[in-house]
């Protein structure tokens, strides 16, 4: 008699975090009629989730030819820029990076606008409780900044940026993160102008930060004239 055949964590059975199906991503896509999904493999599954994909693509001239893709989802998340006019001030936060570490960054220890994962929440709610966890600060009303796919080549993440002011009241707590999820945040206060040129010297080289930091300067709250 042969034996059933073993679950598979994360598609057949539940894996480390109650997930099932997670090679069924991406199998329905009929948006584009020039990419026709033919398998989804699921290559790694720790906190998120590594994908190989084949599809067939029909190139400009026609021609159809089969390729793959490896794509990594981590979820969407969210990014805020807490910014006081009256002092010229905006709040960010400094902690280790080990992937910028290992790729050259000298300490790892990244300057950047606070940000995290949606989860199970709509962006705005989760940008609040971003900068509640990491910043300290209960932020008033939001302003849209843009949405961007970060990395499209390989990473399925979308940011929604956002920016709000802030005041001396609006710091209600320590921030600093999470100490249960690894989180070790310091909390920075700097003066924009100092801020905005940390992007010019490479004491800034986080990209979301940069941009939410140029749309401040060409846009937002300290643009000129």
């Amino acid at each position: 008699m042969t034996a059933p055949p073993t679950p598979r964590p994360g598609i057949d059975a539940p894996d480390h975090r109650g997930r099932t199906a997670l090679d069924r991503a991406g199998r329905d896509l009929t948006r584009n009629p020039d990419v026709v999904i033919r398998d989804v493999e699921l290559t790694s599954q720790g906190w998120h989730v590594l994908r190989r994909t084949t599809f067939d693509y029909r190139r400009r001239d026609g021609r159809w030819e089969t390729q793959q893709r490896e794509t990594y989802d981590r979820g969407d998340g969210a990014v805020i820029l807490p910014y006081d006019t009256e002092r010229g001030l905006v709040l960010l936060t400094r902690q280790f990076r080990y992937p910028a570490y290992v790729n050259e960054h000298p300490d790892g220890m990244l300057i950047e606008a606070a940000a995290g994962l949606l989860d199970a929440d709509d962006p705005e709610s989760a940008i609040r409780r971003e900068a509640t966890e990491e910043l300290g600060v209960t932020l008033g009303p939001l302003t849209p900044v843009l949405t961007a796919y970060m990395s499209p080549g390989s990473v399925t993440e979308r940011l929604h940026f956002f920016a709000a002011p802030y005041t001396p009241a609006a710091r209600t707590g320590a921030g600093g993160g999470l100490a249960e999820e690894g989180e070790d945040i310091e909390v920075l206060e700097l003066p924009f102008t100092e801020a905005l040129s940390m992007t010019r010297d490479t004491r800034i080289t986080d990209a979301k930060t940069i941009m939410l930091l140029q749309w401040a300067a060409l846009e937002g709250p300290f643009r000129a004239g």
